[in-house]
């Protein structure tokens, strides 16, 4: 069997790149969005930061929508243990892809709120197709500050269980999101 698919016993090696480059894009652009929150308009990064956090938010858009077209012909592992922790780990993984939407939507909406696109590091542009509703930038800040911080709890929490299984329950939920193909323990 080829391990770049995903199957019931194992991620493939595209939705563990995927996941990983992913991860470690939302917490890049979270860092990097609090850290610009505090910039004064003499900062040298005043204007750089927002525009490197409006590019990746960009490319990280487009990495969750193939992430979602991917996933869905897929077969997805089988989970082991009790019923209720593998309801609570789709339950999870569902409210994360809704919270990585509404935070990628809304920040679109931020700096598309006056008509223009966003420039994506100067290779292209993201067209501003929703602009001039009423207080669209406020409002999409807002959700967008709100909806991450959601998100990085909620992602926190999925490592804290990604954890418990490999160090607690030795299972190997952690291993096959880091080899593809890794078979289930009996």
């Amino acid at each position: 069997m080829s391990s770049w698919r995903d199957t019931r016993s194992g991620w493939g090696w595209i939705s563990i790149l995927i996941h990983w480059l992913s991860a470690v894009a939302i917490v890049g652009l979270f860092v990097l969005g609090w850290w610009m929150t505090d910039l004064t308009y003499y900062d040298s990064w005043y204007n750089l930061a927002p525009w490197w956090h409006r590019s990746l938010g960009m490319l990280l858009f487009g990495l969750i929508l193939v992430r979602v077209l991917w996933r869905v012909p897929q077969s997805t592992p089988i989970l082991s243990g009790p019923r209720w922790e593998r309801v609570s780990a789709h339950a999870a993984h569902v409210i994360l892809y809704l919270l990585m939407l509404v935070v990628l939507i809304s920040g679109y909406l931020i700096p598309t709120a006056q008509g223009q696109g966003i420039s994506v590091f100067g290779w292209f542009e993201i067209p501003a197709i929703v602009y001039g509703l009423k207080n669209q930038e406020t409002l999409a800040g807002l959700v967008h500050w709100y909806s991450a911080l959601a998100l990085m709890l909620l992602a926190g929490l999925h490592t804290l269980a990604a954890l418990k299984h490999h160090f607690v329950d030795h299972n190997d939920t952690l291993t096959r999101m880091l080899m593809p193909g890794k078979t289930r323990k009996s």
